[in-house]
């Protein structure tokens, strides 16, 4: 889906569950935003070819840890020798498979990875299970801009998970929220409860969200939200303060 010039929203079904990465590009590159599961890198690429995008894949840039949103990117830097890879430094050493992901053990996924081609599985165990190089080669700090396809504000917020970041693109005015908030049958909420260790500092990471003018939201689970975009973030944080 064609959110505005310069940035798409794909939708992939995977399972149980609609996942929603981001495209963001402009005339020499694209950079994406999140990676899916494990295996779900060939369908990204789909994705984003029948939208129209040609542009060489140079950046990857990743909300958090969590294994829907890292899962993809072994495959992806195997197959794009130099591809820059961002992520907090507060997530970064689950990232690189210095240190166990917070919410799920690697051990839970091996019977996911043994239904999947050899070669996803080698690069998944070569990122994470026995790394020999770092997988995040660029650091994320908050409130920096990104020189990426007009200007991406890095949003700092923690709570999800201690890296959780979202990202502002200035030229739409749009807000890719990652997991700090989801869109439920139209409806914009905070955070998945049971899938947030920090609840407290995930809602106060909410009011950070309404320093920016948002006309746009994208939540990695829901989809595409418009329309009083800052009145309906103000709402969570004055509901769950």
């Amino acid at each position: 889906m064609r959110i505005a010039d310069g940035i798409e929203m794909l939708e992939l079904n995977w399972g149980m569950m609609t996942i929603c990465p981001t495209v963001l590009f402009d005339k020499q590159e694209s950079i994406l935003i999140d990676t899916g599961m494990p295996g779900s890198a060939p369908a990204i690429l789909e994705l984003i070819q029948r939208a129209g995008i040609k542009q060489r894949l140079s950046t990857i840039l990743l909300t958090h840890q969590d294994i829907d949103h890292i899962g993809g990117l072994p495959t992806f830097i195997a197959d794009n020798p130099g591809l820059l890879v961002y992520a907090h430094e507060k997530d970064q050493a689950v990232i690189n498979g210095k240190q166990p992901m917070l919410k799920i053990p690697l051990e839970r996924l091996f019977g996911l990875l043994a239904t999947l081609p050899k070669k996803i599985q080698s690069d998944f165990e070569a990122a994470y299970v026995k790394p020999t190089s770092a997988n995040v080669n660029r650091t994320l700090v908050d409130g920096e801009t990104l020189p990426f396809a007009g200007g991406i504000k890095v949003i700092h917020t923690p709570g999800h998970t201690p890296g959780h970041v979202c990202f502002y693109h200035q030229p739409s005015k749009t807000l890719i929220a990652g997991d700090a908030m989801v869109i439920e049958n139209g409806e914009l909420k905070g955070p998945i409860v049971a899938l947030t260790p920090n609840l407290r500092a995930a809602l106060q990471s909410l009011k950070k969200l309404n320093m920016y003018d948002i006309e746009t939201v994208i939540c990695y689970h829901g989809g595409r939200l418009r329309g009083n975009m800052n009145e309906r973030i103000a709402a969570l944080t004055d509901r769950t303060s």
